[in-house]
């Protein structure tokens, strides 16, 4: 059975929206369908991280050896002792941010020499 796509749009036109509603229900049901328009889902937690790039690495726990950790953070920052005491003091904290993959690896690893838990987002 052919059918004449300009008229069903007309009639389309000239429906209400209860009645477009109840249309919709009814092809969903019919041939086993959904209207809702598909949703991107996001990868799993940690996600892929060889597709991002860059990373923030963020102190999550500075461990029991907090001294090293202070004096890591420090190297690594630049910053003076009472800033890099403080940022670990704040645990979680970002340290650096918009770093590329091997950079954030080398401070990751840094800090987790000293003790501390770190984090790459």
């Amino acid at each position: 059975m052919a059918f004449d796509k300009d008229a069903i749009i007309a009639s389309l036109k000239e429906a209400s929206i209860s009645d477009l509603n109840d249309l919709v229900k009814a092809i969903e049901e019919e041939f086993d369908v959904s209207a809702a328009a598909p949703v991107a889902v996001a990868g799993a937690a940690g996600g892929d991280a060889a597709a991002k790039d860059s990373f923030t690495v963020e102190l999550t726990e500075p461990g029991s050896a907090k001294v090293k950790v202070i004096k890591a953070v420090k190297d690594i920052t630049g910053l003076g002792l009472k800033d890099a005491k403080d940022l670990v003091d704040g645990a979680p904290s970002a340290i650096k941010e918009d770093v590329k993959e091997d950079e954030a690896n080398d401070i990751k690893e840094k800090l987790e020499a000293a003790g501390a838990t770190v984090t790459l987002k």
